[in-house]
């Protein structure tokens, strides 16, 4: 079963940024992972607009933008404007998500909605309809290569159900923790993205580890 895999940036040299986001763009890898964090929402502190700048320039593949800051709609049109493709939210961080979602769609963008580990996957019913990705975080956001949380598979089996019940259209992407040991098990689950940040970077050879995971499934 084919998936969708989304290598973090978050992971990767910094300093070799250019060409790392030239060797994505001619991997078998299908979008770019960004994980963008405040210091507030989450207790670290990651990439801005700067960067963007940098992707829009260089990226070819789609840039998946995972939003861990506090009041996230503050910023929508200006990820818009870096040629952001996927906009992913949290529903923690967001009083008024239903309207955050339609902003970020009428400005050109997919619409996501991430829940962190002791979220329950119930407090989506609502806007099943309203996303055309929901993001669940199998390790609790911040920092890269934490150990995977079993309990996010039953998630995804979980959301997959109630999206198929709904007849939405949406994809579950699974964030954090994902490695050769589980890929297939969230995919078998109902996953069709995977974020790989460690998984993919800590590699000695990052492109062959991204045809690796693509054909565990």
């Amino acid at each position: 079963m084919s998936f969708i895999l989304s290598p973090s940036i978050l992971s990767a040299d910094l300093g070799r940024i250019n060409n790392t986001i030239e060797m994505l763009n001619h991997s078998r890898a299908d979008w770019i992972h960004v994980d963008v964090m405040d210091g507030v929402f989450v207790p670290n502190i990651t990439f801005g607009f700067p960067l963007m700048k940098v992707l829009k320039k260089v990226a070819v593949k789609p840039l998946d933008v995972h939003l861990m800051i506090v009041d996230p709609a503050r910023y929508i049109r200006q990820f818009a404007n870096e040629n952001t493709h996927i906009l992913t939210v949290h529903f923690e961080a967001c009083t008024h998500l239903h309207r955050t979602l339609n902003e970020i769609r009428e400005n050109g963008m997919k619409a996501g909605v991430s829940i962190n580990p002791h979220t329950s996957v119930n407090v989506l019913e609502n806007i099943l309809n309203e996303a055309d990705l929901f993001l669940i975080m199998g390790v609790n956001p911040g920092f890269s290569a934490q150990k995977f949380i079993p309990s996010t598979t039953k998630k995804v089996r979980k959301l997959k159900k109630m999206l198929l019940d709904s007849g939405s259209k949406a994809i579950i992407e699974v964030d954090g923790g994902v490695s050769i040991d589980n890929v297939k098990e969230l995919v078998d689950a109902g996953a069709d993205a995977l974020v790989a940040g460690n998984a993919v970077f800590s590699m000695p050879d990052p492109e062959k580890s991204i045809s690796l995971l693509k054909e565990l499934a």
